[in-house]
């Protein structure tokens, strides 16, 4: 029987390989253009057998043997992988409008329901509008405080959790990405999604296939390919799954609308501030008639779930990775322990404005960003023909910046796989202007619009974590044995979880 699936396979391997050979694309460009160099290209699939996962890494190999431009030919796609501060600042800084768009991707299409959201949406006036919504009714500073208490009753859930499992071994990892996604959940939806667990689960299904290297959207001209797409087919079913969630989230609003006598009014009473969450902004909007671009509730779910995602799996995992490199660098923990405690003086949850000024815990954070970026690649369309560093990027190129070889980069950083917090303590790099060889949410008009929101999440509750508790690790575990793996998908996650030994501060 296994052979005979093998030959199966290999048959229709063939019949795809002969069908492309027999139907590949002219190329989009004249061969006298100037392109950035590029390694050696296979017929059909180009350059796709030198990509392996996590793509961040080998792409990192390539730019250090062809330069901080390199041209890629992956399937019927070409992309450029740029790794240099310089060329990323006047990128997507200096250029930021040319180079601000997305390319379309079979993820987006089909879980942000036609891309209609924020991360992936094209750059225009809709998503602008979308974005501006977005920024002024969840993730303004206003807004990021007026959440401090959603912050505070979650992680007093997630002490008392820990707190019952004292001296046994943790999933820690599974206890922090439930506890980021209820302060989401309340934060946007007003509540805590009935089936949590399911919905992570489905969650990190879907972001586990967004890696961007999908053999469908390598081959977009191929009906066959498209057909025979596996991940295309599991996209589709989670998206069935994600309709049913988000569906009951917007009908409840909608009921209680009704039921308060919102109707179309500013204020409907669903949230636990007793005024409008995101959702209810949505359905008012969309009520009023008033936006230029109208939406419908497809749009709505699609910033919904943009909003869940991004909110969830970055100050989860920034925290995972956190833990992780303070359990392999006890003298770090030991160190980031003592600030806390000093600062807290028994009273830790009730100072949201002490946990701010923790300057230890801050570098910290951002050592911890340096080196495990939560997005290590941001990917980017030109719009139009430029020239970069004597270089031609056509117009609709795919353009890579692996920011995570940035941050790993010998010439801007001393001993740079190292977890050193220190480094930063002369350095005045910062998330929004800083230079570009520091780059955790972006840069530009597209950078994260939610760093104020997860930046408070990851310090309130790591605070907490390392106020209240003393870590170990299992028995017969070692810090310097923790798999620090990453995950291959739109985050990189740890791929493994996080188990731990807790016991109680006293």
């Amino acid at each position: 029987m296994a052979d005979l699936i093998t030959t199966a396979a290999a048959l229709i391997l063939s019949a795809i390989f002969v069908f492309l050979f027999n139907n590949r694309k002219k190329p989009r460009y004249s061969k006298s253009i100037k392109l950035p160099p590029a390694p050696r290209k296979l017929p059909i699939i180009g350059n796709l057998h030198q990509i392996s996962n996590p793509p961040f890494r080998c792409l990192r190999d390539l730019s250090k043997q062809y330069g901080p431009l390199v041209h890629l030919k992956l399937g019927e796609l070409t992309a450029v992988v740029v790794s240099s501060p310089d060329l990323v600042k006047k990128m997507l800084k200096d250029l930021d409008p040319v180079f601000a768009d997305r390319r379309q991707r079979t993820f987006s299409d089909i879980i942000m329901y036609g891309s209609s959201d924020i991360a992936f949406g094209s750059y225009g006036g809709y998503w602008r509008q979308m974005r501006k919504l977005c920024i002024n009714e969840l993730l303004s500073p206003k807004m990021v405080q007026l959440f401090q208490s959603i912050r505070s009753d979650e992680t007093a859930r997630l002490i008392r959790s820990l707190h019952e499992s004292s001296g046994r071994t943790v999933n820690l990892t599974e206890k922090i990405f439930s506890h980021s996604s209820s302060i989401t959940c309340r934060a946007a939806y007003g509540s805590v999604i009935k089936d949590n667990e399911a919905f992570l689960k489905l969650t990190a299904d879907a972001t586990a296939l967004a890696s961007g290297f999908e053999i469908a959207d390598l081959f977009p001209s191929s009906r066959i390919v498209s057909a025979l797409s596996w991940t295309k087919w599991q996209l589709k079913t989670m998206r069935r799954k994600l309709d049913v969630t988000l569906d009951d989230v917007i009908d409840r609003h909608k009921r209680n609308r009704v039921e308060n006598g919102s109707g179309g009014g500013r204020r409907s009473g669903n949230s636990e501030f007793g005024s409008e969450d995101m959702v209810d902004v949505f359905l008012r909007v969309k009520e009023e008639g008033q936006l230029q671009f109208p939406i419908d509730n497809d749009n709505i779910k699609a910033v919904l779930y943009d909003v869940f995602v991004a909110g969830t799996d970055t100050s989860a995992g920034t925290i995972d990775w956190i833990m992780a490199e303070l359990l392999r660098h006890p003298q770090v923990m030991a160190k980031a322990q003592a600030e806390v405690r000093q600062a807290l003086k028994g009273n830790s949850t009730e100072q949201d404005h002490v946990v701010h000024n923790l300057k230890y815990l801050k570098l910290v954070i951002k050592e911890t960003l340096r080196l495990h970026p939560t997005f290590p690649m941001v990917s980017r369309a030109s719009k139009e023909e430029q020239m970069i560093n004597g270089y031609i990027i056509p117009a609709g190129e795919w353009v890579i910046v692996n920011i995570w070889a940035m941050h790993r980069d010998p010439r801007y950083w001393k001993d740079p796989e190292m977890f050193k917090p220190e480094r930063f303590e002369n350095q005045s790099l910062d998330f929004v202007d800083g230079d570009c060889h520091f780059l955790p949410f972006g840069a530009g008009k597209r950078m994260c619009p939610g760093i104020t929101f997860g930046l408070a999440n990851v310090e309130f509750i790591l605070s907490q974590l390392l106020y209240n508790f003393d870590w170990g690790l299992p028995e017969g575990v070692r810090g310097e044995d923790l798999d620090m793996t990453e995950n291959n998908g739109l985050t990189a996650a740890r791929k493994h979880s996080l188990s731990v030994v807790v016991t109680p501060y006293n």
